[in-house]
């Protein structure tokens, strides 16, 4: 009978002591509740895109994933493409990683500036021509479209031409689930 007491009073100490440490531990904040988690929602959706002179470039469905990550598909005639995009809270930074069906990698990192998600591979590692730069530029516009703006440098910066610049249109059609 002893032991059976001295049993059920170590379980309730350390079962006390289990309590006391929990409530002492102050709560994490849920994963991807930081407000820059959330600075690029203005781009999901099912959108058709559209280039400067009207014509539909292609479709795009963005979706949030796991909580935290922005995933995209984009259709173009034949190529099909898909990012992945996420707020690194350890460096404060986006990141995109893109790869299209015609072998295309692109890798850029950035956050919001003047308004808008902009991103690029100037300052990434282990780049390989240092002064090759993409950059591209996310806009929400009033009317609720987002205009996507692709530049290249091949200096370093010193002259821009505009790769893809995309006006994203909500889609009316119905989307696959």
């Amino acid at each position: 009978m002893m032991a059976t007491m001295n049993a059920l009073t170590l379980t309730a100490t350390m079962l006390g002591l289990a309590l006391t440490a929990a409530a002492q531990t102050p709560p994490q904040p849920a994963p991807c509740s930081a407000i820059e988690s959330h600075q690029f929602d203005f781009w999901i959706g099912d959108w058709d895109v559209y280039v400067p002179s009207g014509k539909l470039a292609g479709t795009n469905h963005i979706e949030r994933l796991y909580g935290c990550m922005l995933h995209e598909s984009w259709k173009s005639g034949s190529v099909e493409g898909q990012s992945f995009n996420g707020f690194d809270a350890t460096r404060g930074l986006w990141h995109q990683t893109w790869i299209d069906s015609e072998g295309t990698v692109l890798v850029i990192e950035g956050g919001m500036r003047d308004g808008s998600m902009s991103m690029s591979d100037r300052n990434l590692p282990g780049k390989k021509d240092a002064l090759a730069v993409n950059e591209i530029t996310w806009t929400a516009n009033p009317d609720g479209s987002v205009r996507q703006h692709w530049r290249v440098s091949p200096d370093g910066g010193k002259t821009w031409t505009t790769s893809f610049d995309g006006k994203y249109v909500k889609s009316a059609r119905p989307q696959p689930k």
